[in-house]
């Protein structure tokens, strides 16, 4: 692996040890990384024995060097998250010095906390497998729950998409007076209000009512006003895109003019593709936290990339500067 050379603050030259691997879940991504950085990602071989187990060598010495798994576990989520541990342990025999697990997307989010008797806080027992496989740290990005961060015993960077994705909204240089920035629901009502202040325009929430145990209606937006408006509506992800087409609808019959739609995570499952192609939407701003293949592609899909920000993450960690300077 080519090193490059940094000058000290004593005008010494050291050598920078870092090196980078991707697992198979997101190579894309990991690809876009090591450019950012002016790397080449390091060589690991992995392949499936016959009855679906996961083989993990490494293909050069790492003893000593400072280790950056790029790895989201989503979609399969089960293999994805057991050939991040496979690595993880792989780095951690062969010496590494440090183990940084970079999960753009973070699975198994969504169990936080134990909100009926008898269930799982699942998030926090994949942050015992990822520690407990040998992880020194671990960099994500927009957590389902911030409080996951908690769940760790090594130290958590978690980043956030918004500055990536409200550089695109700037480019579309919408005057701030036309603009309405709308929560999803209460959930989100923190993040949106970040994307107010970076973005400006006003702010309204939509009042998501329960219908039933399992299923829920958007029944109307409490700010705005937002006719003749357009409306911008974030979230972390996008699943089955029920909320998200829900509340793009009570937008539209409110009479937005024009309705974005952004989200970290593009999970796209089940009907979700075809709900966002045929919903009031102008265009579905998705980073690629998650990789976006062919067949989970449609017309008004965007993705921006999220490799500059994990790329500079990964290059301030190494150098043991600040991250929080990222979002300043």
């Amino acid at each position: 692996m080519p090193e490059l050379t940094i000058r000290g603050f004593d005008g010494i030259i050291m050598y920078d040890r870092l090196v980078l691997l991707s697992g198979r879940a997101h190579r894309e991504l990991a690809v876009e990384i090591a450019q950012h950085l002016g790397l080449d990602l390091g060589a690991v071989q992995l392949a499936d024995f016959p009855d679906g187990e996961i083989s993990c060598k490494l293909d050069e010495n790492i003893r000593g060097r400072d280790v950056f798994l790029i790895q989201p576990t989503g979609p399969p989520v089960d293999k994805n998250l057991m050939e991040l541990l496979i690595m993880i342990d792989a780095c951690a025999r062969a010496s590494a010095e440090r183990i940084t697990a970079v999960i753009p997307y973070y699975g198994y989010a969504r169990q936080d906390r134990k909100d009926s008797g008898r269930v799982p806080i699942t998030a926090k027992l994949v942050a015992n497998l990822i520690t407990k496989a040998g992880a020194d740290r671990v960099v994500t990005i927009d957590l389902h729950a911030a409080q996951i961060q908690g769940f760790f015993d090594v130290p958590v960077d978690h980043l956030y998409a918004a500055g990536t994705t409200d550089e695109y909204f700037r480019s579309l240089k919408i005057p701030p007076e036309d603009l309405v920035i709308v929560s999803p629901d209460e959930g989100s009502i923190k993040r949106s209000l970040k994307h107010v202040s970076n973005l400006g325009g006003q702010f309204a929430i939509v009042d998501k009512r329960r219908s039933s145990a399992t299923e829920t209606r958007q029944a109307n937006i409490i700010g705005g006003p937002i006719e003749g408006k357009v409306a911008l509506l974030f979230d972390d992800m996008i699943s089955t895109a029920g909320s998200i087409v829900g509340a793009a609808q009570v937008a539209k019959d409110l009479g937005a003019r024009e309705i974005y739609v952004s989200a970290t995570h593009a999970v796209f499952c089940g009907p979700a593709i075809e709900k966002l192609s045929n919903a009031p939407i102008t265009e579905v701003v998705v980073t690629n936290t998650l990789p976006i293949t062919p067949d989970r592609q449609f017309d008004n899909l965007r993705v921006v990339s999220i490799a500059p920000l994990l790329g500079e993450a990964i290059r301030r960690i190494h150098r043991a500067e600040s991250v929080s300077g990222l979002f300043s």
